[in-house]
C-alpha cells in the first residue's frame, strides 16, 4: 500500500458522510438535479463526487468494480484502506464506478430479480461535464420534466423497459452528482 493511500479520506466522518448521504438521497429523489459534494480528495482519475460516494456508500459488505483507468494501484488502495470494499468483477458488484465507456456493457451488472428487484448494481458514472441540460426526464421526484447532460439515452431507456428490475445511476464530475434511478423516463430533447 503507498503512503498516498492514507490521505484523502473525510476529516470529520460522522458529519462529512451524514452529509454526503443526504446529497445522494437527494439525487435519487429527485432525478436530473445537481448537487455538490466535499469532503474527499481521492487520488487520480477520481472525481470528488466519486470518491464521496464511495466513502459513503461502501464498506466491507458492499463489492465495488473499478472499470477501465479507475482500476489502477492508487484507487485500489485508497478504496481498500478507506472503505474496505471488497473489488470484484462486474457480475458481482453492488456498485462499480468508472468512465460510461468503460462501464460497457452494462448488461453485465446484476438488475435484481422478481423477489429482490434491490439486488441490483448502482454504477458511479465519471463524466467530463455535468449540467442540468439534454436528455429530458420524466417520472417519480420529477414535478413536470427535468434535463441532464447523459452519455446516451438507448442504455438508460432500456434499462427503465425493465423496471421495476435494473440498474440506478450517479453521475459525477468534479465535486457535483446527480441521479437517475430506474424509474425514470428518459427523452431525447
Amino acid at each position: 500500500m503507498t503512503p498516498e493511500a492514507l490521505t484523502g479520506g473525510f476529516s470529520a466522518a460522522p458529519v462529512q458522510s451524514a452529509q454526503a448521504f443526504r446529497a445522494a438521497l437527494e439525487a435519487m429523489a429527485r432525478p436530473g438535479t445537481l448537487y455538490p459534494v466535499a469532503g474527499a480528495a481521492p487520488p487520480a482519475p477520481l472525481s470528488v463526487a466519486a470518491g464521496v460516494l464511495i466513502l459513503t456508500l461502501t464498506d466491507a459488505t458492499t463489492p465495488l468494480h473499478l472499470a477501465g483507468a479507475c482500476d489502477c494501484p492508487a484507487v485500489r488502495d485508497w478504496v481498500t484502506f478507506h472503505s474496505g470494499a471488497p473489488l470484484v468483477g462486474a457480475a458481482q458488484a453492488m456498485f462499480a464506478v468508472g468512465r460510461w465507456d468503460a462501464l460497457q456493457p452494462v448488461s453485465r451488472f446484476a438488475i435484481g430479480d422478481a423477489e429482490y428487484p434491490d439486488r441490483s448494481a448502482t454504477l458511479i458514472v465519471e463524466l467530463d461535464r455535468l449540467e442540468p441540460q439534454g436528455a429530458q426526464l420524466r417520472g417519480p421526484g420529477i414535478a413536470d420534466r427535468a434535463a441532464l447532460s447523459l452519455p446516451g439515452l438507448a442504455a438508460f431507456q432500456a434499462n427503465r423497459a425493465q423496471f421495476p428490475l435494473g440498474f440506478d445511476t450517479f453521475f459525477t464530475c468534479g465535486s457535483q452528482l446527480a441521479g437517475l434511478p430506474r424509474s425514470t423516463f428518459v427523452e431525447a430533447v
